[in-house]
């Protein structure tokens, strides 16, 4: 088995913008005038104080892994509502694709350089974390969205769905599905060569939801090949691969057809997004194989194109994230602290992050998910982004 070692809007939307409203602070001047003669005295500079300067505008800068992903461009979507309708002046940037570290660097440079009050950012990996550092340094506020920082505490605040909570539910309905078959696995990540905690916990929760051992969350391949899985009636399990996709469709139909080569009788596919999940799917079609019924798919996102597919059946249950939510949220809270108001507080159980929420969409409710509450794909739609 390949295998990866790393180091270490329904309901959330009225829950969060009750904890982060937005005071707008409004400034104006005044103008003084007198009469005038042919023989006019020198003006008294005491009797008329000049109309102050307009205040600059707030400045923020959203970076994000890439500018094509959908969960992604809905991030920016959210980040620009939220600066048009409180006067913040936004700069939306991105790495050149997954895994470009030196594009966010350079993008957090030009923030500090600008003077920006904060920003926004959902990080690559641990390699940008100096620049993270540098920025707080100079005095900028700076959020991170989505995927936490590794350790959480790099930046000000993260805005994130509860990853591990996530892969958590998914694992668990993996297992009621099963209702004691033999679990025979592929999962699909992002990478092979760097630590992502949005990689290693999504991954992770889903083994735990299943009822897998893991030694150590932020370590995805060290767990035992073999063994049994306890969740629901339970039973065996085999893991057959651990594949780095870049999390887009091309490297999810590579890496799944690799996964079939080591093993045809895979009956569960775990991909740590939507994109990916759709790439897995020709993979397995193109294999023969029936989704839904001799194998499932399993994931994360719960984009419009996604909770569409549960709802045709091409994935059967994915957990869904609010990325215009957090994007919303955090261009606010910016905006606030720049104005004098006090900064945002977590909300997650374990007191490390702002919570913004996670949904189970699936047309299958089981009875062993209890990580998240479960919604019809239609229900999913409905709150969906993209």
């Amino acid at each position: 088995m390949a295998r990866a070692s790393f180091g270490g809007r329904r309901l959330a939307i009225v829950a969060s913008a009750g904890v982060l409203a937005l005071g707008l602070a409004a400034c104006g001047g005044s103008s003084g005038g007198g009469e005038s003669s042919s023989a006019a005295p020198a003006p008294d500079s005491s009797s008329a104080a000049p109309a102050p300067a307009p205040a600059e505008p707030v400045k923020v800068t959203l970076i994000t892994k890439d500018s094509t992903n959908p969960f992604f461009v809905a991030m920016q979507e959210g980040a620009k509502e939220a600066a048009a309708a409180s006067g913040v002046e936004l700069t939306v940037g991105s790495g050149s694709a997954e895994g470009d570290d030196a594009g966010q660097i350079a993008l957090i440079e030009q923030a500090i350089a600008r003077g920006d009050a904060g920003i926004l950012i959902t990080p690559i990996s641990v390699n940008v974390n100096a620049a993270i550092e540098q920025a707080r340094a100079a005095g900028l506020y700076v959020i991170a969205l989505d995927t936490p920082t590794d350790p959480p505490d790099v930046v000000d605040i993260t805005f994130a769905t509860d990853n591990c909570l996530a892969g958590e539910a998914i694992g668990q309905w993996a297992a009621g599905w099963l209702n004691g078959e033999k679990a025979t696995i592929a999962r699909l990540v992002i990478f092979n060569d760097r630590m992502v905690s949005v990689d290693y916990c999504r991954d992770n929760g889903f083994l735990k939801g299943m009822g897998i051992d893991i030694k150590d969350l932020t370590i995805m391949g060290d767990e035992a090949e073999t063994g049994t899985y306890s969740t629901g009636a339970g039973g065996d399990y085999e893991i057959v691969c651990l594949e780095a996709t870049g999390a887009n469709q091309e490297g999810g139909r590579a890496g799944m057809e690799k996964c079939l080569a080591a093993n045809p009788d895979i009956n569960v596919v775990y991909t740590i997004n939507e994109p990916t999940a759709f790439g897995a799917a020709e993979a397995l079609k193109a294999a023969g194989k029936t989704i839904g019924t001799d194998v499932i798919i399993v994931s994360v996102d719960g984009g419009l194109a996604g909770v569409e597919a549960v709802k045709a059946g091409e994935i059967q249950a994915t957990s869904q994230q609010y990325p215009l939510l957090m994007a919303k949220l955090g261009v606010e809270a910016i905006k606030t602290i720049a104005d004098g108001g006090a900064p945002p507080s977590p909300t997650s159980a374990n007191g490390e992050f702002f919570d913004t929420g996670v949904k189970l969409c699936t047309e299958q409710p089981m009875d062993t998910v209890t990580a998240a509450e479960q919604w019809t794909a239609q229900e999913c739609i409905d709150n969906a982004w993209g």
